[in-house]
């Protein structure tokens, strides 16, 4: 009898411990904003949010693979996203997020490149992607929006 109820016991603790949990994987500072952002009224009017910090959420559309320093957040809107970029090594957001869900808290910036800059920043995107570059695909300067991650929390 009591070696039955010690198996019970055992195959109890054995299904707790392999269970998966629902709760999600935190990286870099806790997050401390309580009320969202839409990414989609971020892209509308970036300057208007420039300096400000943020939480968004969407899905992981794809994350650096070299070095996880940067993932792509999809907006509320088709076809729109936003980079989070973070100092590389200071959080790694592994390769495993593409497709969950993320909150990503951080503070929105803007990069300006010449039309030189923008030519060799887009070069480096298609390498990192693994795709051929068109140079004539960069038709003079750009500007980028994107949040500098503070902390994220990414979920199923």
């Amino acid at each position: 009898m009591r070696s039955k109820m010690f198996l019970a016991m055992l195959l109890m603790f054995v299904v707790a411990c392999t269970q998966k949990t629902s709760e999600a994987e935190k990286y870099g500072a806790a997050l401390s904003l309580n009320e969202q952002t839409k990414v989609s009224a971020i892209l509308a009017a970036p300057e208007s949010y420039l300096g400000k910090k943020v939480l968004i959420a969407g899905q992981v559309l794809d994350v650096c693979a070299k070095a996880g320093c940067w993932m792509e957040i999809a907006s509320d809107q088709s076809e729109q996203k936003i980079k989070v970029k973070v100092n590389d090594g200071e959080i790694v957001f592994p390769m495993a997020a593409k497709g969950k869900t993320a909150k990503v808290e951080g503070e929105v910036y803007k990069i300006e490149l010449t039309a030189e800059q923008a030519l060799g920043y887009q070069k480096h995107v298609a390498e990192e992607q693994g795709v051929p570059f068109d140079s004539t695909s960069v038709t003079g300067a750009m500007t980028i929006y994107q949040i500098k991650g503070l902390g994220a929390e990414i979920g199923e």
